[in-house]
């Protein structure tokens, strides 16, 4: 298995991992509409990312490649469905925004993670 298919097997696993535990933490230590922040904002970035995952394997993966323009497409249409529903969540302050910050982080977190993981691996290999 080489590094980009160890990195994005990592990432998917811990994309999910990391939000069910954000979600948890957050309904366990802190007011509801902070925790559904964490959990709505978790799960739209970590569904945007499978979505995304999805399109692109489709559309590299021979014989039948697709046009840039339907990437973009798909890409745009997720981008302004998840622009919409982060506006009616806040303005109808469903949620708590410094709480849907941190649930949207969660694929940030999983990619530093991933990256960490790779150097760490890397250099003490090289120590070795």
């Amino acid at each position: 298995m080489n590094i980009q298919e160890r990195l994005l097997l990592f990432v998917t696993r811990a994309n999910w991992i990391l939000f069910i535990m954000a979600s948890l933490a957050g309904f366990f230590f802190s007011p509801i509409s902070f925790a559904l922040g964490i959990f709505s904002g978790g799960l739209i970035v970590t569904i945007n990312f499978h979505l995304l995952s999805k399109t692109l394997k489709k559309a590299l993966t021979p014989p039948y490649l697709s046009s840039h323009n339907v990437v973009l497409a798909k890409y745009y249409i997720r981008f302004i469905a998840s622009g919409v529903i982060l506006f009616v969540l806040i303005s109808g302050h469903f949620v708590d925004p410094l709480g849907l910050f941190i649930g949207l982080s969660v694929v940030v977190a999983s990619i530093i993670a991933a990256t960490m993981n790779e150097l760490t691996k890397i250099i003490f290999k090289e120590a070795v």
